[in-house]
This record gives structure tokens, sequence and C-alpha cells, in this order.
């Protein structure tokens, strides 16, 4: 690598770390891809008995386990009775024991949606009345801690070890074959594959973690292990690191059989790999597309398929890059990378792209649903970066073509030996042939003292084949260097190098924004989400009747508001709540309140109603009975002495 190079490449880990930083430090904790769209009994909810269950409804399937649904009494203590099932349809629920106290229960739930990501939260619901409760409300451990973070880095790695992996054996194979013997663009490939393993294996160990209690401790549990290994996500990753082991002995006949060939004898051997490598590669691609947005949602068979090809062709695009990168910045002088190579890549990106656009339009609009969602949900705003990063690499791409047409016009013809040891072999000869032979050039006393040393130098190495040897592979490494140099002082091929780096900046973090991008609820799911508990709270708040009636007995502390709720103000059984404040809104207990309701137009009523006392300003009654619907008049009478009482009335509307 250059000196200019050095601090660029630099540069580009810099940008790497604090890309990958700032992307997982503004991932949502819990990366949703389902969403609880409704709740029996609801959020916030006061009842005036104790349910038999807890039900919750999702946006999509869910998988449960024992503990993925759990109610907690004001002490925190767990009151199922029995595992959670499946209700019906994406509807689950868990049964609570009997005779339950009054008070504030939290449920929490931690479940995994059918794309792969765990989905968790809390809410509370009340019996009677609301207490105070030692439960924060919040999930149990999700993918938000250490755990969570380590399973976004592992996915990160996993998508650019592919990239790398796949694209690099592509640039190979299809632009460049004479990169198979470059040092360089071997360890960059198989760096592609050991980065790929070990995310995978790390993945396969974080999972039960991941989407369970969140601890470091479970990651090397191996019950949690077997549960992961029946579900869908692991059976992928199995099947990933066995494809890896196929792809293993790609690479190997890729940098060794094939690099050893003539060229002649490479063409039957490149149809061999490149079918087998395409295999490889579909079936790598076909680990994610199977276990993730694609397998669930609108027209899983065809978004399978097409998540397949848009992996491809992001791997062909940017690892092909790499692979170009480092060819420009290390490829020895013996083996420079040619405009052809340069030019054959641009047509495979050109592909690429045209690829990405196709795939990449079918999966926004499958995963968003509408214009809105662009910029009203988390997703579609990181889409639009990831568009933004796209068009800025295109715009990079354009200045290497420019760059790679004038190196193609300017460059001259540079020998290009098989490999090192046929350029070394003639410097060795030429430098036997430099010195005297025998013996007696050894005492060879010229007068320049300069020129007597060489001549020993020649005489001692022409006497030892392992010393003239060593000569040859210096001069052989001084003359590289010197037409390394010379080929690097090209403004073209320093211009064209310095473009791809930029590239490269550029698609580490369009990298980055991709995988947080896999990790975040589509936009369609979440406005249906959004759409939903908005219709559910729409409906609560339209089913429940709210009547502030203020009152005034004429004693001492007299005066206050008194507040009935009729829920669900249908016809049939409704409960009943009442509320008793003083004029500062402060709850009070007072020694008697009762209603009466009343339907005039129908001459029916009044029916009493004798609420049981809660708490502090708290009454309530349930299953009142309201036979019709109409206008009824609600009359609430409150006593706040033995002798000082006043009914207040209003009207509702009921059915």
């Amino acid at each position: 690598m250059t000196r200019t190079t050095a601090p660029r490449a630099r540069t580009l880990v810099l940008l790497f770390l604090a890309a990958v930083g700032a992307l997982l430090a503004t991932a949502a904790p819990a990366s949703a891809h389902a969403a609880l769209t409704g709740s029996d009994p609801r959020q916030g909810a006061v009842v005036g008995q104790a349910p038999a269950r807890v039900s919750l409804t999702f946006s999509e399937s869910v998988s449960l386990d024992d503990d993925s649904l759990r109610v907690l009494d004001p002490k925190g203590r767990r009151v199922e009775d029995g595992a959670p099932v499946n209700l019906s349809g994406t509807t689950y629920g868990v049964a609570l024991h009997s005779g339950l106290p009054d008070g504030t229960y939290t449920v929490t739930y931690q479940v995994v949606s059918a794309d792969s990501h765990p989905v968790s939260g809390a809410f509370t619901f009340s019996i009677g009345a609301p207490s105070k409760t030692s439960v924060t409300a919040a999930g149990q451990g999700s993918g938000d801690g250490p755990v969570g973070l380590l399973y976004g880095l592992g996915r990160y790695v996993a998508y650019a070890g592919f990239a790398v992996l796949v694209g690099g054996a592509a640039f190979v194979l299809a632009c460049w074959p004479r990169g198979s013997g470059v040092r360089a663009v071997q360890r960059l490939v198989v760096s592609g594959w050991l980065a790929l393993t070990a995310a995978t294996l790390a993945m396969l160990l974080l999972r039960g973690s991941y989407t369970g209690s969140g601890e470091v401790a479970d990651v090397f549990d191996l019950e949690l292990l077997g549960q992961v290994l029946q579900t869908k996500t692991g059976a992928a990753l199995v099947s990933r690191l066995l494809l890896l082991a196929a792809a293993a002995l790609f690479v190997a006949v890729l940098f060794g059989a094939y690099d050893k060939r003539e060229d002649a004898e490479r063409r039957d051997l490149t149809f061999g790999l490149a079918v087998g490598g395409a295999v490889v590669a579909a079936g790598l691609a076909a680990t994610w597309a199977m276990a993730e947005h694609a397998s669930v949602g609108l027209q899983p068979g065809i978004a399978m398929p097409a998540d397949v090809v848009h992996l491809l062709a992001v791997a062909a695009w940017l690892g092909g890059l790499a692979a170009l990168l480092v060819a420009l910045a290390k490829a020895p002088a013996d083996t420079p990378v040619g405009a052809g190579a340069v030019r054959r890549f641009s047509r495979v990106a050109f592909g690429s792209v045209l690829a990405l656009v196709v795939t990449g339009g079918y999966q926004s609009w499958r995963q968003l649903g509408s214009w809105s969602a662009l910029t009203d949900t988390r997703y579609g705003q990181l889409l639009l970066a990831k568009i933004a990063l796209v068009a800025v690499l295109l715009g990079t791409a354009f200045f290497s073509r420019r760059w790679t047409a004038r190196l193609a016009e300017t460059a001259p013809a540079v020998p290009r030996p098989r490999n090192r040891e046929r350029t070394a072999a003639p410097v060795a000869r030429s430098g036997s042939k430099s010195s005297p032979a025998g013996a007696g050039g050894s005492r060879d006393t010229g007068t320049d003292g300069s020129r007597t040393t060489g001549v020993k130098g020649s005489t001692a190495a022409a006497g030892d084949p392992r010393r003239a040897a060593q000569l040859a592979r210096q001069r052989a490494a001084v003359d590289a260097a010197r037409q390394k140099r010379e080929r690097d002082a090209d403004p073209h091929r320093s211009g064209l190098r310095r473009s791809v780096l930029a590239e490269a900046g550029v698609a580490v973090v369009l990298l980055a924004v991709t995988t947080v991008l896999t990790q975040t609820e589509p936009g369609r799911t979440e406005q249906e989400a959004r759409a939903a508990t908005s219709a559910a709270a729409d409906a609560a708040e339209a089913a429940t009747v709210t009547l502030d009636m203020p009152f005034d007995t004429g004693g001492q502390d007299g005066k206050g508001v008194v507040r009935v709720e009729l829920d669900p103000a249908r016809t049939g059984a409704n409960d009943v709540h009442i509320y008793v404040e003083d004029p500062d809104g402060r709850a009070v207990d007072i020694p008697e309140v009762k209603l009466a309701l009343t339907l005039e137009a129908k001459d029916i009523g009044p029916l009493p109603v004798a609420p049981d006392h809660i708490t502090t300003g708290h009454w309530s009654a349930s299953e009142v009975q309201i036979p019709m619907a109409g206008d009824w008049t609600v009359a609430a009478t409150v006593r706040t002495s033995d002798i000082d009482q006043v009914t207040v009335s209003k009207n509702a509307q009921i059915g």
C-alpha cells in the first residue's frame, strides 16, 4: 500500500467504526416486526371483577414459550394459571388464577415475530380501582442490552462477510482471472468467509438469549441452543454453516487449481466454478430470505426470490468494489489490475444496480404500502437514507468510470509474468554472470574499492547457491518495487484508486444502514399497528359514556362533582363506576351515593343501581342491565351527611 493510500485506508476503518457505532446506538430497543394491536383487558382499563384470562392481539403471528406472557400483581407475584396459548388467528392469551384481589396488574410480553425479531412490551390494567404497584411497566429482557448489541453487530459482520466472499470471488472469476494468484485478493475473500462463518456461529449462540432473557449468561445454555435449533431462524443459521463448508471448497479450488492453470486451461474450470459458486451464493442468500422480512407478509412466494436476487446484486457490487480497491492498492507490480478488468467490473456493477432498482422497488412497495410511510415511519426514513447513499455511490462510480477510460487510453503495456518465481529466475542467472567465474574472482584486487567488494560478493554468491537465490530475490523485490512506484505515479491510476476508495467508504455506511433497516419494523406494519391502536382507543372512548355532574347538598363540605362512567354504554350488561371529588379535584368519601336510570320515552324505570364502595371516592357496580337503547336519564343521589342530600341528573345515549 502506498503512503497516500495508507491514511485513506485508516480513514475508511474509522468511518466503518463510526457508522456501526452510530447506527447500533440509534437502533430501536425492540426491533418489533409484529406489533400489539389490542388486548383484553385493554391498556389502562379498570374492570369491576377479575378477568378469567388476559389476551393480546398482534399484527401478525408470533412464536410463544412458557414465559412469553406474564401477569404480575401489585406486589410483583405472577398470577398466570398455565402456559400461554393461541386463542385464534393472531390472538394469544393466558389464564389467570381465580379470586384475584383488587389493584393494578402488569402484563408483560416477549414473543418472536414471524420474521425472527423479538417483540416485547408491557401495559397495566386494574381490578376494582388503580393501586400502587411495585412492578415497572417495561417488557421482559429483549434485544436491547449487550446481547442485542452483539447480535446486531453479528448481523452487520455477516452481511459484510457475505458481500466480500461472494463479490470478491465473482470479481476474480468474471473480471480479473489473474487476480486468483494475488495474495491480497486471496486474503480478502478468505477474510469474508471467516467473517461470515464467525458471525453465523455467534448469532446461533446469541439467538436464544437475544429473543429471551437478554442475559449474557444464557449465551452458552445448551438447552436454550437446542430450542433455537428447532426454530426457523435456527434452521437458517445451521443451513448457512453447511453452505459455508461448500464455499470453503470453492475458495480452495479458486485459489489453488484454478490459479495454477494456464489461461487456456482455465476456461473449462471457469464454467464449473461459476455454476457451483452461483448455487452456493444463492443458497447463502436464501438463508436470509427464508427467515426474515421476505418470508412473511404480502406475496412471500415472489418476495423471497426477489430478496435472494437483491442480496446477490449487493454482494456483486459492494464485494467486487472491495476487491477492486484491494487490487488497485496492493496488487504486485508483475500482476497489476488492468483497465480491461475495471471495465468488466463496471459492467457487472451496472447490471447489479439494475437488479437492485427492480428488486428494491418491489420490496419497498411491499414493506411500505403507502407514500406517507416514507416520512412517517422509521423504516421509511431509513429507506430514504439508503436511497440517498446509493445515489452518492452511483455519482462516485461515474468518476471511477472516467478514470478507467483515461487509464485505458494512456496505460503502457506492462509485462505480466505468471508468478514471482518466473521473474526471479532470469535475475538469478544475470547475477551469476555478472561476476568472474571461479574462485580467482575473490582475489581480484582492483584499485576501485567498491568494485572489488561487488566482485567478492558475486564470487561468494556463485559459490553458494543459497546466497545466489537470496540476492536474486532481493534484486527482484527492488525491481518490483521500482515498477510499482512507476505504475502508481500514473495520475490516472491514482485518480481511479481515490475514487474507488471513496466508493468503498460510502458502501461501508450503506451496508450499515441496510443492516439496521432489516431490524426495523416495516412501515406497512407500523402504520397498520398505529391504525389498529387508534381505532381501539377511539372505540373504547366512544363505548364509555362519562357524565360529570356538579352537586351542592347545602351542608358543610357539601359541594363537589360526581362522575358516572358507563362501559360499554350498550344494551345488556354494563359496568358502572362512580367517582366523587371535592371542588379541588381530590377524591372524597361521602356517606352514600346511588344511581337510577330512566328511559322516559318508553316509560322504563327508574332502574336502581346500588354500587359497592371500592376505595376513597370510588364506587362501582357490574352487570348493570340496560334493556333498551335510547336517551336515558342518569340520576345520581348524593348524601354528604345525615340530613344533607341532593339528586343531580344528566342524559346519556345508550346503545
